[in-house]
């Protein structure tokens, strides 16, 4: 069956509407796409109608403000409003639990919901990243137990979600989509569904199980490459060699169709994607017989940084004469990342909860984060500015250096530190003359690798 033949409007239901479901579905709505979105989470979805966003993503806000109120969009917290629609966007959560086994509850429930209400001619496309063979395996026998059958009935493709955090508005309709399928009618209709939708290009695949891999190998690749670059900043730290101008020369050395692309070292590794798919694939390629040595070989790199960034900060308070017990610590950027308040598995709190467990004071500030989250996941308020979180602070543990901070004056500062005081650079990448400029201002500056 050829699905979405010679269609140039679709009605589109996304399901599941976190911070890619979000963004999908306003992505689609403001390109005048018909939407409905739906999440078994009853708070969000009336979130969502009345206009608010509980995700920190740069203009998700004002995105759904525009939206808001539009005959094509519109929420629910049922799955029979998937039945008026022509395509499904499944984006459900898809963890691990602690052996790095792949916890498919979100994606089967919404399976045997969505069996229950399919009609012919619709396409499903999934986004979920999950182990390759899971949507051959477990979502089209899911899918089938309704009475129909994929590939005659309804078509069935996989997506991969590759947007980055901070960018996922412009990477929706930037970044080419690629696409596998159950069968090649599901693949075209995928394609002309992505380029129509959202004017993007297409990469399609022979098979479903090598679009769910291109997924899994995208962020091992950057775990890989993160642990590299981390492990490279422990040697050179040991050899009185700045990282960063290690890793700028090594980069501009042309290898294969580019250049060699080292990472930038930092307090760690973060968000609900780099921490989870490493272990996902670890665990599917060990019930298969295959060892995967790099996946724990990086994530026990990666894992280690934020203790290696709380006892670099010990130290240098202990070489200002403080004692971890009688020290303060001001942590200045709590997010996975730069220019983001998303604290998604964020080596700032296990760094954070290793100083406390030192005995040292530990104030927080980060503009872009809300106070009942920081309270959840660090068990201490936030500073409401950056002078209340520095008053008397021995050293200044910059964990995330974001645009809002650009503006801080460290001689400003030195008014409210302790009259010696540290500055760690956790992910900030100061220039030499920066750090020159805070030691000439009577700092003494230490960063990872440098």
């Amino acid at each position: 069956m050829r699905f979405l033949r010679d269609r140039e409007k679709f009605r589109v239901s996304v399901i599941g509407l976190g911070h890619v479901g979000s963004c999908v579905a306003l992505a689609l709505a403001h390109r005048g796409v018909d939407v409905v979105g739906v999440d078994t989470d009853t708070a969000l979805v009336e979130e969502l109608g009345r206009g608010h966003c509980r995700f920190q993503e740069p203009d998700l806000a004002d995105l759904l403000t525009r939206c808001r109120g539009l005959p094509t969009l519109r929420f629910s917290s049922n799955h029979s409003a998937i039945s008026s629609t022509d395509v499904v966007i499944v984006v459900v959560g898809t963890p691990v639990d602690e052996s790095g086994t792949f916890v498919d509850t979100q994606l089967r429930d919404a399976c045997k919901e969505m069996s229950r209400h399919l009609r012919r001619g619709q396409l499903l496309v999934f986004k979920s990243t999950v182990p390759p063979g899971t949507t051959r395996d477990l979502v089209i026998p899911l899918l089938e137990s309704g009475g129909l059958t994929c590939g005659e009935d309804f078509g069935v493709a996989f997506s991969p979600e590759r947007l980055s955090q901070g960018a996922a508005l412009r990477e929706l309709t930037t970044l080419p989509v690629v696409v596998g399928g159950a069968d090649p009618h599901s693949v075209e209709a995928a394609e002309a569904f992505w380029r129509t939708a959202l004017g993007v290009e297409t990469t399609s695949c022979s098979s479903l199980e090598t679009a769910e891999m291109i997924k899994i190998a995208s962020n091992w690749w950057i775990d890989h490459n993160l642990a590299l670059a981390n492990e490279l900043a422990l040697v050179c730290s040991r050899f009185g060699v700045d990282t960063l101008e290690v890793v700028a020369a090594t980069n501009s050395l042309p290898k294969g169709e580019g250049n060699v692309n080292i990472l930038l070292p930092s307090v760690g590794v973060g968000g609900s994607c780099l921490t989870k798919d490493p272990w996902m694939l670890w665990s599917t390629a060990r019930e298969h017989g295959v060892e995967l040595s790099t996946v724990t070989t990086s994530r026990g790199v990666n894992d280690g940084m934020p203790g290696h960034a709380a006892r670099m900060t010990v130290g240098a308070v202990e070489s200002l004469g403080r004692t971890p017990s009688t020290a303060k610590v001001a942590v200045l950027g709590l997010a996975f990342k730069n220019d983001t308040g998303d604290l998604r598995a964020t080596p700032v709190a296990r760094m954070v909860r290793d100083l406390r467990d030192l005995g040292v004071e530990v104030a927080l500030h980060d503009p872009l984060v809300e106070e009942a989250d920081a309270e959840r996941v660090f068990g201490l308020p936030l500073c409401p500015s950056v002078e209340d979180a520095v008053r008397d602070a021995d050293c200044l543990a910059v964990t995330a250096w974001h645009k809002e901070f650009s503006s801080i004056d460290f001689a400003e500062l030195k008014r409210y530190t302790s009259s010696r005081c540290a500055v760690m650079d956790g992910r900030a990448y100061f220039s030499r003359e920066t750090i020159g400029q805070l030691e000439s201002l009577g700092y003494t500056y230490l960063g990872i690798g440098r």
